[in-house]
């Protein structure tokens, strides 16, 4: 009896021979040619040091960086050739971004916060109020939606940005240093939060230079002067 192959998800990442070269003299080369797929519903960390090319690669999966040579598809869209807006409108859709800072506004409260996000894509203001509540709840904060974020802990404040991310509907959750500014038990809290959207079928990227938060992920890669070690 022949066996039954089973089919992989979809991929939402793929990289294909990309480097990244910053003209000099000297010319740095910080990324020298990454083969990189994640697939739907995959939770994959990329651990590094600093000066190992994180950052560039960051910027090059949040497309807010073109590459130099080579191919990245994003949910199977081509984005070496895109002009900047149709870069700029399918980074809104496509991808959420989690940073080591909150970048919370403080005057504003955290529903507002979490709905500011959405204007930019258009959607009606009843549907971004609506999404927000929605996305808050997903995070456990539902009873602080009418609160200040200066009135919030650390890690209540990267939950609001997590919902933040979250709220547009992204394929991709991408998270840079996402407990950076924790302390070790607000950091745990969020490595949760990430356990729980991994659960749901969430794609998530961490980069991270912290082993600890690396060995949460599904999968682990290591990214060294510019080139990935599996």
């Amino acid at each position: 009896m022949t066996a039954t192959a089973v089919a992989l998800p979809a991929p939402v990442v793929e990289m294909i021979g990309v480097r990244r070269f910053f003209p000099g003299p000297p010319e740095v080369r910080a990324i020298k040619g990454i083969d990189l797929t994640i697939r739907a519903g995959e939770y994959l960390s990329i651990v590094g040091p600093s000066g190992s090319g994180k950052s560039t690669l960051l910027h090059l999966l949040g497309l807010l960086d073109n590459p130099s040579d080579g191919v990245y598809r994003l949910d199977g869209v081509d984005t070496s050739s895109l002009r900047e807006r149709r870069r700029a409108v399918l980074r809104g859709e496509r991808i959420g971004f989690v940073f080591q800072s909150f970048h919370l506004l403080d005057h504003r409260t955290v529903l507002e916060n979490v709905a500011l996000s959405m204007v930019y894509v258009g959607v009606p203001r009843r549907e971004r109020m609506s999404r927000a509540r929605l996305a808050l709840e997903r995070v456990g904060l539902a009873h602080r939606m009418e609160f200040a974020p200066t009135t919030l802990s650390g890690g209540e404040r990267q939950r609001v940005a997590i919902a933040r991310a979250l709220v547009a509907q992204p394929s991709l959750l991408l998270a840079d240093e996402p407990t950076g500014n924790l302390d070790s038990v607000n950091a745990e809290a969020i490595l949760e939060v990430f356990d729980e959207l991994h659960a749901e079928g969430m794609t998530l990227a961490v980069i991270t230079h912290d082993d600890h938060v690396s060995r949460r992920a599904q999968r682990q890669v290591r990214i060294v002067d510019g080139t990935l070690q599996w």
